[in-house]
Protein backbone atom coordinates (compact mmCIF):
# COMPACT_ATOMS: atom_id res chain seq x y z
CA UNK A 1 0.00 0.00 0.00
CA UNK A 2 3.05 2.21 0.81
CA UNK A 3 4.38 1.76 -2.67
CA UNK A 4 0.89 2.53 -4.50
CA UNK A 5 0.54 5.88 -2.24
CA UNK A 6 4.00 6.84 -3.60
CA UNK A 7 3.41 6.03 -6.83
CA UNK A 8 0.60 8.48 -6.81
CA UNK A 9 2.29 11.03 -4.81
CA UNK A 10 5.11 10.84 -7.83
CA UNK A 11 2.35 11.18 -10.44
CA UNK A 12 0.38 14.17 -9.02
CA UNK A 13 3.92 15.88 -8.78
CA UNK A 14 5.35 15.15 -12.29
CA UNK A 15 2.12 16.58 -13.50
CA UNK A 16 2.10 19.67 -11.68
CA UNK A 17 5.58 20.03 -12.94
CA UNK A 18 4.64 19.68 -16.55
CA UNK A 19 1.32 21.60 -16.42
CA UNK A 20 3.13 25.07 -14.37
CA UNK A 21 6.27 24.60 -17.54
CA UNK A 22 3.60 24.22 -20.12
CA UNK A 23 1.49 27.27 -18.86
CA UNK A 24 4.86 29.36 -19.06
CA UNK A 25 5.87 28.17 -22.45
CA UNK A 26 2.61 28.81 -23.71
CA UNK A 27 2.38 32.16 -22.45
CA UNK A 28 4.95 33.21 -23.69
CA UNK A 29 4.13 31.47 -27.29
CA UNK A 30 0.93 33.66 -27.03
CA UNK A 31 2.07 36.91 -26.45
CA UNK A 32 4.87 37.11 -29.06
CA UNK A 33 2.38 36.11 -31.64
CA UNK A 34 0.19 38.73 -31.94
CA UNK A 35 0.00 39.99 -35.26
CA UNK A 36 -2.61 40.93 -37.40
CA UNK A 37 -5.22 40.85 -34.14
CA UNK A 38 -7.09 44.53 -33.38
CA UNK A 39 -6.12 44.94 -29.64
CA UNK A 40 -6.94 48.51 -29.33
CA UNK A 41 -8.95 48.57 -25.59
CA UNK A 42 -8.64 44.60 -25.32
CA UNK A 43 -5.48 44.43 -23.87
CA UNK A 44 -5.28 41.88 -20.97
CA UNK A 45 -1.87 41.73 -18.56
CA UNK A 46 -1.78 38.81 -16.40
CA UNK A 47 -0.37 38.90 -12.83
CA UNK A 48 2.54 36.97 -11.69
CA UNK A 49 1.13 34.90 -8.31
CA UNK A 50 3.07 32.35 -6.03
CA UNK A 51 1.72 28.99 -6.25
CA UNK A 52 0.67 28.75 -3.87
CA UNK A 53 -2.32 31.08 -5.34
CA UNK A 54 -3.61 28.70 -7.52
CA UNK A 55 -0.74 25.24 -8.75
CA UNK A 56 -0.40 24.53 -4.87
CA UNK A 57 -4.26 24.47 -4.42
CA UNK A 58 -4.23 21.88 -7.12
CA UNK A 59 -1.99 19.85 -5.77
CA UNK A 60 -3.72 19.35 -3.06
CA UNK A 61 -6.84 17.96 -4.76
CA UNK A 62 -7.07 14.99 -2.48
CA UNK A 63 -6.69 16.75 1.10
CA UNK A 64 -9.90 18.92 1.16
CA UNK A 65 -11.81 17.41 4.34
CA UNK A 66 -15.51 16.68 4.07
CA UNK A 67 -15.63 18.04 0.18
CA UNK A 68 -14.26 15.05 -1.22
CA UNK A 69 -11.10 14.58 -3.79
CA UNK A 70 -11.28 15.99 -7.45
CA UNK A 71 -8.09 14.89 -8.43
CA UNK A 72 -8.91 12.91 -11.34
CA UNK A 73 -10.85 16.08 -12.53
CA UNK A 74 -7.86 17.77 -13.29
CA UNK A 75 -7.21 16.31 -16.79
CA UNK A 76 -7.09 18.07 -19.70
CA UNK A 77 -6.18 21.52 -17.86
CA UNK A 78 -9.38 21.10 -15.63
CA UNK A 79 -11.99 19.72 -17.92
CA UNK A 80 -11.52 16.33 -16.63
CA UNK A 81 -11.34 13.33 -18.22
CA UNK A 82 -13.29 12.17 -21.24
CA UNK A 83 -16.57 10.22 -20.86
CA UNK A 84 -15.69 7.51 -22.93
CA UNK A 85 -12.20 7.14 -24.78
CA UNK A 86 -13.87 7.54 -28.13
CA UNK A 87 -15.06 11.03 -26.99
CA UNK A 88 -14.12 14.22 -28.93
CA UNK A 89 -16.49 17.35 -26.95
CA UNK A 90 -17.57 15.31 -24.18
CA UNK A 91 -16.23 15.15 -20.25
CA UNK A 92 -16.67 14.78 -16.67
CA UNK A 93 -16.51 18.03 -15.85
CA UNK A 94 -16.78 19.34 -12.44
CA UNK A 95 -17.91 23.01 -11.95
CA UNK A 96 -15.40 24.04 -9.17
CA UNK A 97 -12.84 23.74 -12.22
CA UNK A 98 -13.97 27.03 -13.75
CA UNK A 99 -10.94 28.93 -12.08
CA UNK A 100 -8.20 26.75 -14.05
CA UNK A 101 -10.46 26.30 -16.90
CA UNK A 102 -10.37 30.18 -17.13
CA UNK A 103 -6.54 30.46 -16.90
CA UNK A 104 -5.57 27.68 -19.00
CA UNK A 105 -8.34 29.88 -21.88
CA UNK A 106 -6.99 32.76 -21.45
CA UNK A 107 -3.00 31.85 -22.73
CA UNK A 108 -4.62 31.98 -25.81
CA UNK A 109 -6.26 35.13 -25.71
CA UNK A 110 -4.87 37.34 -28.45
CA UNK A 111 -3.98 40.54 -26.90
CA UNK A 112 -2.10 39.69 -24.26
CA UNK A 113 0.39 41.67 -23.07
CA UNK A 114 3.51 42.00 -21.06
CA UNK A 115 3.53 45.71 -20.05
CA UNK A 116 1.13 46.42 -17.28
CA UNK A 117 0.78 49.92 -17.95
CA UNK A 118 -0.47 49.44 -21.22
CA UNK A 119 -3.10 46.83 -20.29
CA UNK A 120 -6.92 47.62 -20.11
CA UNK A 121 -7.76 44.94 -17.50
CA UNK A 122 -5.31 42.75 -15.18
CA UNK A 123 -6.41 38.99 -14.83
CA UNK A 124 -5.71 37.45 -11.32
CA UNK A 125 -5.19 33.87 -11.76
CA UNK A 126 -6.29 33.18 -8.10
CA UNK A 127 -8.09 30.00 -7.49
CA UNK A 128 -10.36 31.69 -5.32
CA UNK A 129 -12.75 29.23 -4.58
CA UNK A 130 -10.50 26.03 -4.40
CA UNK A 131 -8.25 28.37 -1.52
CA UNK A 132 -12.06 28.84 0.29
CA UNK A 133 -12.39 24.97 0.72
CA UNK A 134 -10.30 25.02 3.59
CA UNK A 135 -12.67 27.78 5.55
CA UNK A 136 -15.75 26.30 4.35
CA UNK A 137 -15.13 22.94 5.31
CA UNK A 138 -11.28 22.52 6.53
CA UNK A 139 -10.29 23.70 10.06
CA UNK A 140 -9.77 27.03 9.40
CA UNK A 141 -13.41 27.75 9.20
CA UNK A 142 -13.26 30.62 12.25
CA UNK A 143 -10.77 32.43 10.49
CA UNK A 144 -12.70 32.90 7.15
CA UNK A 145 -12.82 37.05 7.42
CA UNK A 146 -9.40 36.65 6.15
CA UNK A 147 -9.89 34.96 3.00
CA UNK A 148 -8.36 36.85 0.35
CA UNK A 149 -6.09 39.06 2.61
CA UNK A 150 -2.73 37.36 1.79
CA UNK A 151 -3.49 37.79 -1.39
CA UNK A 152 -4.39 41.62 -1.10
CA UNK A 153 -0.90 42.06 0.45
CA UNK A 154 0.86 40.59 -2.14
CA UNK A 155 -1.07 42.37 -4.91
CA UNK A 156 -0.41 45.80 -3.05
CA UNK A 157 2.44 45.34 -0.99
CA UNK A 158 4.75 42.45 -2.08
CA UNK A 159 4.49 42.47 -6.13
CA UNK A 160 5.06 45.65 -8.01
CA UNK A 161 2.32 47.69 -6.14
CA UNK A 162 2.22 50.12 -8.48
CA UNK A 163 -0.03 47.97 -10.58
CA UNK A 164 -2.52 47.89 -8.04
CA UNK A 165 -2.04 51.70 -7.27
CA UNK A 166 -2.44 52.74 -10.65
CA UNK A 167 -6.49 52.33 -10.24
CA UNK A 168 -7.22 51.25 -7.23
CA UNK A 169 -7.61 47.48 -8.12
CA UNK A 170 -11.05 48.81 -10.07
CA UNK A 171 -8.77 47.21 -13.26
CA UNK A 172 -7.83 44.00 -12.05
CA UNK A 173 -10.80 40.97 -12.90
CA UNK A 174 -10.67 36.81 -11.41
CA UNK A 175 -12.70 34.31 -11.33
CA UNK A 176 -13.99 32.46 -8.08
CA UNK A 177 -15.66 29.11 -9.24
CA UNK A 178 -18.90 29.17 -6.55
CA UNK A 179 -22.13 31.37 -5.90
CA UNK A 180 -20.83 34.79 -4.42
CA UNK A 181 -23.07 33.59 -1.36
CA UNK A 182 -20.42 31.32 -0.38
CA UNK A 183 -17.99 34.38 -0.27
CA UNK A 184 -20.70 36.96 1.40
CA UNK A 185 -20.19 36.19 5.42
CA UNK A 186 -20.43 39.62 7.13
CA UNK A 187 -17.47 40.93 8.50
CA UNK A 188 -18.93 41.75 12.14
CA UNK A 189 -21.30 39.30 12.58
CA UNK A 190 -19.95 36.68 15.67
CA UNK A 191 -20.15 33.84 15.79
CA UNK A 192 -18.99 33.61 11.50
CA UNK A 193 -22.01 32.24 9.40
CA UNK A 194 -21.43 29.89 6.66
CA UNK A 195 -19.17 31.04 3.90
CA UNK A 196 -15.98 33.63 3.51
CA UNK A 197 -16.05 36.95 3.83
CA UNK A 198 -13.96 37.75 0.39
CA UNK A 199 -16.64 40.13 -1.12
CA UNK A 200 -17.28 41.61 1.45
CA UNK A 201 -13.51 42.94 2.08
CA UNK A 202 -13.17 46.73 1.74
CA UNK A 203 -9.84 45.65 -0.24
CA UNK A 204 -11.40 43.84 -2.83
CA UNK A 205 -14.55 46.22 -3.01
CA UNK A 206 -13.44 47.38 -6.51
CA UNK A 207 -12.19 44.02 -8.45
CA UNK A 208 -14.44 42.68 -10.34
CA UNK A 209 -15.44 38.66 -9.66
CA UNK A 210 -16.99 36.58 -12.43
CA UNK A 211 -18.72 33.52 -10.77
CA UNK A 212 -21.59 31.31 -11.94
CA UNK A 213 -24.39 32.93 -9.76
CA UNK A 214 -24.47 36.80 -8.29
CA UNK A 215 -26.01 38.89 -6.17
CA UNK A 216 -28.77 41.21 -6.41
CA UNK A 217 -26.37 43.98 -6.38
CA UNK A 218 -23.82 43.77 -8.83
CA UNK A 219 -21.24 46.48 -8.35
CA UNK A 220 -18.23 43.35 -7.54
CA UNK A 221 -19.48 40.21 -9.24
CA UNK A 222 -20.96 39.30 -13.09
CA UNK A 223 -22.30 36.04 -13.26
CA UNK A 224 -20.75 33.68 -16.40
CA UNK A 225 -22.16 30.46 -16.88
CA UNK A 226 -21.30 26.88 -15.45
CA UNK A 227 -19.09 25.00 -17.27
CA UNK A 228 -20.99 22.05 -18.22
CA UNK A 229 -19.55 18.46 -19.87
CA UNK A 230 -19.24 19.67 -23.10
CA UNK A 231 -16.24 21.18 -25.19
CA UNK A 232 -16.19 20.85 -28.80
CA UNK A 233 -12.57 21.71 -30.44
CA UNK A 234 -13.47 21.94 -34.20
CA UNK A 235 -16.69 23.35 -35.78
CA UNK A 236 -17.41 20.04 -37.15
CA UNK A 237 -18.02 18.49 -34.10
CA UNK A 238 -19.80 21.62 -33.23
CA UNK A 239 -22.33 21.56 -36.38
CA UNK A 240 -22.45 17.74 -35.81
CA UNK A 241 -24.13 18.17 -32.13
CA UNK A 242 -26.50 21.09 -33.56
CA UNK A 243 -27.78 18.72 -36.53
CA UNK A 244 -28.41 16.20 -33.82
CA UNK A 245 -30.09 18.63 -31.50
CA UNK A 246 -32.23 19.90 -34.48
CA UNK A 247 -32.93 16.26 -35.71
CA UNK A 248 -33.85 14.83 -32.23
CA UNK A 249 -37.68 13.33 -31.63
CA UNK A 250 -39.32 15.16 -28.59
CA UNK A 251 -41.71 12.77 -27.42
CA UNK A 252 -41.24 14.23 -23.67
CA UNK A 253 -43.55 17.72 -22.82
CA UNK A 254 -41.38 18.29 -19.94
CA UNK A 255 -38.26 17.21 -17.81
CA UNK A 256 -37.06 18.03 -14.36
CA UNK A 257 -33.23 16.63 -13.84
CA UNK A 258 -32.01 17.54 -9.86
CA UNK A 259 -32.56 16.73 -7.21
CA UNK A 260 -34.55 17.66 -3.82
CA UNK A 261 -38.36 18.69 -3.41
CA UNK A 262 -39.23 15.34 -0.82
CA UNK A 263 -39.77 17.53 1.94
CA UNK A 264 -43.05 18.15 3.88
CA UNK A 265 -42.79 21.93 3.30
CA UNK A 266 -44.12 23.47 0.22
CA UNK A 267 -41.94 24.31 -2.56
CA UNK A 268 -41.79 24.42 -6.32
CA UNK A 269 -39.52 21.58 -6.30
CA UNK A 270 -42.00 19.29 -4.60
CA UNK A 271 -44.56 20.86 -6.52
CA UNK A 272 -42.81 19.94 -9.56
CA UNK A 273 -42.51 16.20 -8.27
CA UNK A 274 -46.08 16.13 -7.22
CA UNK A 275 -47.25 16.66 -10.70
CA UNK A 276 -44.86 14.73 -12.53
CA UNK A 277 -46.50 12.19 -10.35
CA UNK A 278 -49.73 12.28 -11.39
CA UNK A 279 -49.08 13.28 -14.87
CA UNK A 280 -46.38 9.82 -14.88
CA UNK A 281 -47.93 7.67 -18.34
CA UNK A 282 -46.94 6.33 -21.08
CA UNK A 283 -49.21 6.90 -23.31
CA UNK A 284 -51.23 10.74 -23.52
CA UNK A 285 -53.00 11.76 -25.67
CA UNK A 286 -51.88 13.89 -28.33
CA UNK A 287 -52.80 17.94 -28.08
CA UNK A 288 -52.95 20.56 -30.10
CA UNK A 289 -50.08 22.76 -28.45
CA UNK A 290 -46.87 22.53 -26.66
CA UNK A 291 -44.81 21.49 -29.61
CA UNK A 292 -46.38 18.26 -30.63
CA UNK A 293 -47.30 14.73 -29.87
CA UNK A 294 -45.79 13.19 -26.40
CA UNK A 295 -45.19 9.75 -25.38
CA UNK A 296 -44.77 11.74 -22.00
CA UNK A 297 -46.26 14.35 -20.04
CA UNK A 298 -43.22 14.92 -16.97
CA UNK A 299 -40.10 13.01 -16.82
CA UNK A 300 -37.81 13.18 -13.98
CA UNK A 301 -34.07 12.57 -13.68
CA UNK A 302 -33.16 12.27 -10.23
CA UNK A 303 -29.96 13.94 -9.46
CA UNK A 304 -29.80 13.63 -5.35
CA UNK A 305 -26.05 13.49 -3.98
CA UNK A 306 -24.68 14.61 -6.88
CA UNK A 307 -25.04 11.30 -8.93
CA UNK A 308 -25.07 13.24 -12.10
CA UNK A 309 -22.59 16.22 -11.58
CA UNK A 310 -19.75 14.14 -14.20
CA UNK A 311 -21.98 11.90 -15.82
CA UNK A 312 -23.74 14.15 -18.70
CA UNK A 313 -25.47 10.56 -20.19
CA UNK A 314 -27.69 10.31 -17.48
CA UNK A 315 -29.28 13.40 -18.11
CA UNK A 316 -28.53 14.59 -21.78
CA UNK A 317 -30.34 11.71 -23.76
CA UNK A 318 -33.35 12.59 -21.72
CA UNK A 319 -33.09 16.11 -22.35
CA UNK A 320 -32.65 15.35 -25.80
CA UNK A 321 -36.30 13.58 -26.01
CA UNK A 322 -37.53 16.62 -23.96
CA UNK A 323 -39.34 19.99 -25.01
CA UNK A 324 -39.51 22.17 -21.92
CA UNK A 325 -36.26 21.54 -19.38
CA UNK A 326 -38.08 22.79 -15.82
CA UNK A 327 -35.64 24.87 -14.14
CA UNK A 328 -36.85 25.56 -10.21
CA UNK A 329 -34.17 27.28 -7.97
CA UNK A 330 -32.54 25.09 -5.01
CA UNK A 331 -30.64 26.28 -2.36
CA UNK A 332 -29.68 28.85 -4.39
CA UNK A 333 -31.43 30.61 -7.70
CA UNK A 334 -28.82 29.31 -10.62
CA UNK A 335 -28.41 25.52 -11.90
CA UNK A 336 -26.18 23.97 -13.64
CA UNK A 337 -29.18 22.08 -15.48
CA UNK A 338 -29.90 25.77 -17.41
CA UNK A 339 -26.58 25.16 -19.56
CA UNK A 340 -27.14 21.76 -19.96
CA UNK A 341 -30.75 22.37 -21.18
CA UNK A 342 -29.39 24.72 -23.64
CA UNK A 343 -27.22 21.81 -24.83
CA UNK A 344 -29.23 19.38 -25.71
CA UNK A 345 -31.87 22.11 -27.02
CA UNK A 346 -34.76 21.56 -24.34
CA UNK A 347 -36.59 25.09 -24.02
CA UNK A 348 -35.69 26.12 -19.73
CA UNK A 349 -38.71 26.82 -18.17
CA UNK A 350 -37.37 29.45 -15.13
CA UNK A 351 -39.39 30.55 -11.66
CA UNK A 352 -37.92 33.08 -10.60
CA UNK A 353 -35.92 35.77 -12.13
CA UNK A 354 -33.03 35.66 -10.23
CA UNK A 355 -32.12 32.01 -11.79
CA UNK A 356 -31.16 33.69 -14.81
CA UNK A 357 -32.81 36.31 -16.35
CA UNK A 358 -30.87 39.27 -13.53
CA UNK A 359 -27.82 36.86 -13.79
CA UNK A 360 -26.38 36.16 -17.11
CA UNK A 361 -27.11 39.35 -19.10
CA UNK A 362 -23.96 39.53 -20.96
CA UNK A 363 -24.98 35.84 -22.25
CA UNK A 364 -28.60 35.85 -22.24
CA UNK A 365 -29.65 39.31 -22.66
CA UNK A 366 -33.00 39.91 -20.72
CA UNK A 367 -34.73 41.36 -23.57
CA UNK A 368 -34.87 38.12 -25.78
CA UNK A 369 -36.12 35.88 -22.70
CA UNK A 370 -39.41 35.06 -24.09
CA UNK A 371 -37.83 34.20 -27.05
CA UNK A 372 -36.38 31.20 -25.74
CA UNK A 373 -37.90 30.48 -22.29
CA UNK A 374 -41.21 30.08 -20.24
CA UNK A 375 -41.73 31.98 -17.24
CA UNK A 376 -44.09 30.77 -14.54
CA UNK A 377 -44.01 32.26 -11.11
CA UNK A 378 -43.38 29.66 -8.52
CA UNK A 379 -45.69 31.40 -5.84
CA UNK A 380 -48.66 30.32 -8.72
CA UNK A 381 -47.41 27.19 -9.22
CA UNK A 382 -47.12 26.43 -5.12
CA UNK A 383 -49.59 28.62 -3.56
CA UNK A 384 -52.49 29.21 -5.87
CA UNK A 385 -52.88 25.63 -7.83
CA UNK A 386 -51.60 26.57 -11.54
CA UNK A 387 -50.48 23.35 -13.41
CA UNK A 388 -47.37 23.77 -15.10
CA UNK A 389 -48.02 21.38 -17.74
CA UNK A 390 -51.48 23.55 -18.82
CA UNK A 391 -49.20 26.48 -19.32
CA UNK A 392 -47.08 24.55 -21.72
CA UNK A 393 -49.55 22.87 -23.53
CA UNK A 394 -51.15 26.28 -24.29
CA UNK A 395 -47.86 27.34 -26.15
CA UNK A 396 -48.60 26.97 -30.09
CA UNK A 397 -46.65 24.36 -31.43
CA UNK A 398 -45.03 27.07 -33.81
CA UNK A 399 -43.91 29.44 -31.30
CA UNK A 400 -42.00 25.88 -29.77
CA UNK A 401 -40.16 25.30 -32.66
CA UNK A 402 -39.19 29.22 -32.64
CA UNK A 403 -38.04 28.94 -29.51
CA UNK A 404 -35.93 25.60 -29.50
CA UNK A 405 -34.58 27.76 -32.56
CA UNK A 406 -33.43 30.49 -30.61
CA UNK A 407 -31.85 28.03 -27.71
CA UNK A 408 -29.48 26.28 -29.89
CA UNK A 409 -28.61 29.98 -31.41
CA UNK A 410 -27.57 30.84 -27.83
CA UNK A 411 -25.91 27.42 -27.36
CA UNK A 412 -22.11 28.39 -28.69
CA UNK A 413 -22.32 31.09 -26.12
CA UNK A 414 -23.00 29.29 -23.15
CA UNK A 415 -20.68 26.69 -23.43
CA UNK A 416 -16.94 26.68 -22.62
CA UNK A 417 -14.62 25.36 -26.00
CA UNK A 418 -11.86 23.32 -25.50
CA UNK A 419 -9.01 24.94 -25.57
CA UNK A 420 -6.35 24.49 -28.78
CA UNK A 421 -10.03 24.59 -30.95
CA UNK A 422 -9.80 25.42 -34.45
CA UNK A 423 -9.82 28.54 -36.29
CA UNK A 424 -13.63 27.72 -37.29
CA UNK A 425 -14.74 27.59 -34.05
CA UNK A 426 -13.02 29.99 -32.72
CA UNK A 427 -15.04 32.39 -34.60
CA UNK A 428 -17.72 31.44 -32.92
CA UNK A 429 -17.74 33.62 -29.43
CA UNK A 430 -17.92 30.76 -26.65
CA UNK A 431 -19.08 31.53 -23.50
CA UNK A 432 -15.39 32.42 -22.22
CA UNK A 433 -14.86 35.13 -25.33
CA UNK A 434 -18.57 36.67 -23.90
CA UNK A 435 -17.03 37.00 -20.42
CA UNK A 436 -13.98 39.29 -21.58
CA UNK A 437 -15.54 41.66 -23.74
CA UNK A 438 -18.26 42.04 -20.96
CA UNK A 439 -15.35 42.40 -18.29
CA UNK A 440 -13.58 44.99 -20.55
CA UNK A 441 -16.59 46.73 -20.85
CA UNK A 442 -17.24 46.92 -17.60
CA UNK A 443 -13.81 47.98 -16.37
CA UNK A 444 -13.95 50.88 -19.02
CA UNK A 445 -17.17 51.96 -17.13
CA UNK A 446 -16.04 51.60 -13.97
CA UNK A 447 -12.46 53.49 -14.73
CA UNK A 448 -14.70 56.35 -16.58
CA UNK A 449 -16.76 56.78 -13.46
CA UNK A 450 -13.87 56.92 -10.77
CA UNK A 451 -12.04 59.47 -12.98
CA UNK A 452 -14.72 62.09 -12.69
Amino acid sequence: MACCKSSAAFHIITFFFFFVIFLKLDLSYQISTVESEDCTNRWIYVRWLPSRFNFDLLSNCSAYPLFGDFCSYLQNHGLGPKTHNDSHSWYRTDPLLLELIFHRRILEYPCLTQDPASANAIYVPYYAALDGLKYLYGSETNFSRQHGLELYNFLRYDDQPEIWDRFAGHDHFLVMARPAWEFSQPLHVDPPVWGTSFLEVPEFYNVTALLPEGRTWPWQEQAVPYPTSYHPSSLNLFESWVKRVRNSRRSTLMLFAGGGGVGANPNIRRSIRNECKSNHSSEVVAAAGGGGHFNKVCDIVDCSNGICEHDPIRFMRPMLRATFCLQPPGDTPTRRSTFDGFLAGCIPVFFEEQSAKSQYVWHLPGEMYDEFSVFIPKEDVVFKGLKIVDVLMSIPNAKVRRMRERVIELMPGVIYRRHESTLGLKAKKDAFDIAIEGTLERIRSKLKVSSQ
